[in-house]
């Protein structure tokens, strides 16, 4: 069975851990890390008075099952690994952090001590019976909160910490080193970065855009194909086939398709089945992309346009522009 280590990229706001969540049996998500039960986690209760508890956040070199449909492998996080996590989760003020099952944010829980074990007999997790390799995360909180402690913690309703963050695995972080274009680079961080939470949030999901979509992305594949695949980002490639087969989008990726179509249409050109302009306008979807796309983000709320011109006398929309959650025509001074 395939083993993928999981690593952070610095470089990416969402990445390393957002949370500590305490827990009975976390779910595991694909690239939201949840783990407690697999790592046989246990809270010691270092003082009933100050309501404290300890308790590893993460543990290194331990092999993880998950399953993502028929896929099943193992993930592992490297002692390094561990360690910048621990320490990313401090320097971008998280220690307040905290919620019940993944779910319910929670108030009155701090992280009040961070540390790695570095010594397997006079760590201070020997003390409470913590039998954790060198090299683990320990945690202790402080629970001012007196629901959270008398109705979950003194009822054993929850038995492990559990932590919330964002990795990527060795194969993608390998490719994106690869990638000469800084652009495409971005581009394939920002698609694992709303992948990641579309499977966080189970946002809902949208495949009503008809064969005229599915249609123009294969004949979008077939002429990529023609000029040995040379045109187009790898998401763009990757949009292809999920257009090309039906599969159901979420609204980020929806408002991603159509920021991109309404820019890319002016490369557009129907008599030059070569040009690069235009085979990637048709792998998203080409015209019939852009009209579903932004009809679809207008029924849903999530597009501010008008049936007229958007622009004001003087200017011309260039693509969409992001304002407060809502993509906006891109207008900007006429030439």
């Amino acid at each position: 069975m395939k083993i993928v280590e999981l690593l952070i990229d610095e470089e990416q706001l969402l990445s390393g851990i957002e949370a500590i969540s305490i827990v009975d049996e976390p779910a595991i998500e694909e690239n939201f890390i949840a783990l407690s039960k697999q790592q046989e986690i246990q809270l010691a209760e270092v003082s009933k008075d100050k309501k404290i508890l300890m308790g590893a956040a993460l543990v290194p070199n331990k092999n993880i099952y998950r399953r993502n449909g028929e896929d099943e492998y193992y993930i592992f996080f490297s002692e390094d690994t561990v360690r910048q996590a621990s320490q990313l989760f401090l320097m971008r003020g998280n220690q307040n952090k905290s919620t019940l099952e993944h779910q319910a944010e929670l108030h009155g829980l701090s992280v009040v001590e961070s540390w790695i074990i570095e010594d397997e007999v006079h760590d201070k997790s020997r003390k409470y019976d913590m039998n954790l390799p060198v090299g683990t995360w320990m945690v202790s909180m402080k629970v001012n909160n007196d629901e959270v402690w008398n109705d979950y913690v003194k009822t054993g309703k929850v038995k492990g910490f559990s932590i919330e963050g964002y990795f990527t695995d060795k194969i993608a972080m390998s490719r994106i080193n690869e990638i000469d274009n800084e652009e495409e680079a971005k581009e394939i961080l920002l698609e694992i970065a709303n992948s990641i939470l579309d499977n966080k949030y189970e946002f809902a999901t949208y495949s009503d855009y008809g064969s005229g979509v599915r249609n123009n992305a294969k004949r979008g594949i077939e002429l990529n194909k023609k000029v040995n695949n040379k045109c187009a980002t790898s998401v763009g490639k990757i949009r292809a086939q999920q257009l090309s087969r039906g599969e159901k989008l979420s609204v980020s990726t929806i408002k991603r398709m159509y920021s991109y179509l309404s820019r890319a249409e002016t490369y557009y050109d129907a008599g030059d089945s070569k040009a690069c302009g235009t085979i990637s306008y048709l792998l998203w979807g080409g015209k019939a992309g852009l009209a579903w796309s932004r009809g679809k983000l207008k029924e849903l709320g999530e597009i501010d346009l008008n049936d007229n011109d958007p622009c004001q006398a003087g200017y011309e929309q260039i693509g969409m522009k992001d304002k407060n959650g809502v993509l906006v025509p891109n207008c900007v001074p006429k030439n």
